[in-house]
């Protein structure tokens, strides 16, 4: 049986775990990593690292994006003092699911999707509202998912701790983590 090619954006390897695994039932998967929102470039680092150790567990291809946070912070900066699930998370969650398009468009991937779902802190249905308009924009499908859904958070954290992967405890951004600090300190 001929699997689907499916490119599916990885925001971080805890949430790649569960997610390419599921898709792997029924796709032939590639992960691409896209992830100029976060910082520090360390933190960065770390995330990529660990995803790469979840693709070679799961023997799936990985695509790295080069790692260029400048225009991120031009198009959020109007939008710091957003709180989280704000406008500037629309914003983030658009320039990523417009670059994972427009690469799948450019390298002939059928579908595309995005891990990002999994995360409770992440709006499913705006993502899915973005990727179905950039997947008519690149001319290829968009593969809608909300992966929170039948426990698959709780899964993922269970699966990323059996295989010890770091799990950040902030979405990334130089604001969410200004936030996480902020709240530490109280």
């Amino acid at each position: 049986m001929i699997r689907p090619k499916l490119l599916v954006h990885i925001c971080c390897a805890p949430d790649a775990l569960y997610v390419l695994g599921l898709l792997q039932e029924n796709f032939e998967v590639c992960g691409y990593f896209y992830n100029p929102n976060i910082h520090p470039s360390k933190e960065y680092e770390m995330r990529l690292e660990e995803t790469r150790k979840v693709v070679q567990t799961l023997d799936v291809h990985l695509i790295e994006e080069i790692y260029d946070d400048g225009h991120w912070f031009k198009v959020t900066q109007k939008f710091k003092g957003e709180p989280e699930k704000g406008r500037r998370c629309d914003i983030c969650y658009a320039i990523r699911l417009k670059k994972t398009a427009q690469k799948a468009s450019e390298l002939g991937f059928g579908m595309f999707t995005t891990v990002m779902s999994l995360s409770p802190m992440k709006k499913a249905t705006v993502l899915n509202r973005m990727g179905k308009m950039f997947s008519r924009r690149y001319k290829t499908d968009f593969l809608e998912a909300d992966f929170k859904k039948k426990d698959g958070f709780k899964k993922s954290v269970e699966l990323s701790k059996s295989q010890k992967l770091y799990r950040q405890n902030y979405c990334g951004c130089v604001y969410s983590q200004r936030k996480l600090n902020d709240n530490n300190k109280l």
